[in-house]
């Protein structure tokens, strides 16, 4: 309990505001073992009840602070399929963090052991000695194909469990590049593509087959790899790409986007790179970001590294109520957005060619809690003011992506559009039909993702067992 916790190194922040390298630089061998030995190795193991995919984190604590790093990383890819892809992005302080016992004696979530930080330098380390992780002792094949709808980390994980369990898997990916969420909605300077890549081709090396710019639901029906195609079972895991906008006067004006598509040109397109990519994008120079989830940082953080001179962030609640990671924010502010919380666009105003040249917002205060638990904003009346801003980036939410669903007799959606399965095998509506991921969730976690590929793995293998 006297070891103190380790901070993670990160770019000096002058510097990373304006370029597009990763802001966290990562442990040291040393850090690591340090880190990892403020374990206490309790025995009811109360940080794996926050962990989705239920990584034994003890476990592979107790090797990192031994130095034995092969040893930790041969434990996490028991289960995780993603080690270096959730050491950074996954919110450990509300998973597994959340519950670790040295956070609790301390009295402090940020004191807890940095389980999320060990695990990433785990993860590098390993990628460092080898190109593509190992595959695993080959089986024997099956016989039986399975398409997997998607390349996010869902899909990833519902491919690499039924590979290895001797199926034949395709995954079919409507971009021009794989990696789902992973490459065109988280950027660069928050996870590197090339740790993507090397996931990508590590399920190839499991005798994964891709088929990329293939857009199920146009290009082939669903019920087609069924019944035309000879695939024995298919996973959806399509995700939640469909944005939501405010419904506010202004909307469609030029230079509003939602955050999706904001986000998209500049990572998996690269706009940032102009002197090597021709994809166009709007030079905002005053941005104003909608929301106050990680999306909305992200965005953020990318007008900045886009050249905006000033970026406002506006959230209708307070800043303890933001859904995003504290460690983000934390690195939004210390860059230079500008928050304005307890504030909410009323309406976006534009000039005679249509173009955005200011936002009026409305300022609110905290009132009775909702049902998650949040207090309310509430309008103060008469507050009304407006700022010049030539951008707007929406970055309120996504719903589920609606193609499949639109075009698959009798496949059950509920409400919000969301695929309807079987809470124990992941299986639709419709048999030999499985999904997992934010098209069943909603926007979630990589991890909650993970756990429901693997959930849905699980359930095909029983299926085709009959």
């Amino acid at each position: 309990m006297a070891i103190p916790p380790q901070a993670m190194p990160e770019q000096e922040v002058k510097v990373r505001a304006r370029n597009m390298n990763e802001v966290a630089l990562g442990y040291t061998a040393e850090m690591a073992k340090t880190e990892a030995s403020r374990c206490m190795q309790c025995p009811t193991k109360p940080c794996m009840k926050g962990c989705p995919v239920a990584i034994n984190i003890p476990g592979f604590l107790a090797k990192a602070s031994e130095g034995d790093f092969e040893g930790a990383i041969a434990i996490i890819r028991e289960t995780s399929l993603l080690p270096a892809v959730c050491g950074r992005v996954c919110p450990q302080e509300k998973q597994c963090q959340k519950f670790c016992t040295m956070g609790k004696v301390l009295g402090d979530i940020d004191k807890a052991v940095a389980i999320g930080r060990v695990e990433r330098f785990c993860a590098d380390l390993a990628r460092s000695k080898s190109s593509v992780c190992a595959a695993a002792s080959p089986v024997k094949p099956t016989g039986r194909k399975i398409a997997v709808i998607g390349s996010g980390p869902a899909s990833i994980t519902c491919a690499a469990d039924c590979a290895r369990a001797g199926h034949d898997v395709t995954m079919f990916e409507a971009f021009h590049k794989a990696g789902g969420v992973l490459v065109y909605g988280i950027p660069e300077f928050r996870l590197p593509k090339a740790i993507v890549q090397n996931e990508i081709d590590s399920l190839k090396a499991l005798g994964v087959k891709l088929e990329l710019n293939y857009v199920v639901g146009r290009t082939r029906k669903l019920k087609d790899f069924l019944e035309k195609d000879g695939f024995d079972a298919v996973f959806v895991g399509s995700g939640a790409g469909l944005p939501k906008f405010m419904g506010i006067e202004g909307e469609n004006l030029v230079g509003v986007f939602s955050a999706n598509e904001y986000l998209t040109r500049a990572n998996l397109m690269k706009a940032y790179d102009e002197k090597n990519h021709d994809t166009p994008y709007w030079h905002g120079k005053k941005v104003a970001v909608l929301g106050g989830g990680n999306v909305a940082m992200d965005a953020s953080r990318m007008a900045l590294r886009l050249g905006a001179e000033k970026v406002y962030l506006i959230y209708r609640r307070s800043e303890n109520e933001m859904p995003a990671r504290k460690e983000e924010v934390h690195h939004a502010k210390e860059e230079g957005v500008e928050f304005l919380t307890l504030q909410n666009a009323k309406r976006i105003i534009g000039n005679d060619e249509g173009v955005v040249t200011a936002i009026e917002c409305l300022k609110y205060e905290l009132g009775e809690a909702d049902k998650s638990g949040r207090r309310s904003p509430v309008e103060i009346p008469g507050s009304e003011f407006t700022l010049d801003v030539d951008t707007v980036v929406v970055a309120v939410g996504n719903a589920s992506n609606p193609l499949i669903p639109s075009t698959t007799e009798g496949l059950e959606i509920d409400k919000r559009g969301n695929i309807v399965v079987n809470p124990e095998t992941n299986m639709t509506s419709i048999p030999g039909v499985f999904a997992g991921g934010d098209i069943v969730l909603g926007a979630a976690t990589v991890i909650l993702a993970m756990g429901e590929g693997r959930r849905a793995a699980a359930g095909i293998n029983a299926y085709l067992k009959g």
